[in-house]
């Protein structure tokens, strides 16, 4: 994580959330500007860092209702996953974002995008994106 992202994680109005995350979500999509990229699928590894407030994320009867549950970062993903072809990561990164950030009880996310086997000689090429609600007046 660059000095940038951590930078935003310590963001003042995150000190009172709980993080939760999906890590290494790995999809297959039809991502790219290329025309060998448009024929087919890629993997991409998706990561995602929600920031709930404790006030919204700490159940008193143990119940599932009283958080915001995982699958709702799964199936967001699917969701864009299946509306078919992006041209750019960032794009993706910014739609995934905007889905997630658009929960009730979500105050702040972070996503990035891997693609693994774009270059032989790196693990990944990939993008992060961090957005933050904006504090109601």
């Amino acid at each position: 994580m660059d000095e940038t992202m951590l930078a935003a994680l310590s963001h003042p109005r995150l000190t009172d959330c709980r993080r939760l995350f999906l890590r290494n979500y790995e999809v297959r999509i039809n991502i790219g500007v290329h025309d060998f990229e448009k024929r087919g699928e890629q993997r991409v590894v998706i990561n995602v860092e929600l920031f709930v407030p404790l006030a919204l994320s700490t159940p008193v009867a143990d119940k599932l209702a009283e958080v915001v549950d995982y699958d709702f970062m799964r199936s967001t993903i699917a969701a864009r996953v299946k509306r078919g072809h992006i041209h750019l990561q960032e794009t993706l990164c910014d739609d995934v974002a905007a889905a997630l950030l658009a929960h009730p009880n979500v105050r702040a996310v972070a996503v990035s995008t891997e693609k693994p086997d774009v270059y032989p000689d790196c693990d990944a090429v990939g993008v992060e994106v961090f957005r933050i609600k904006e504090e109601r007046a």
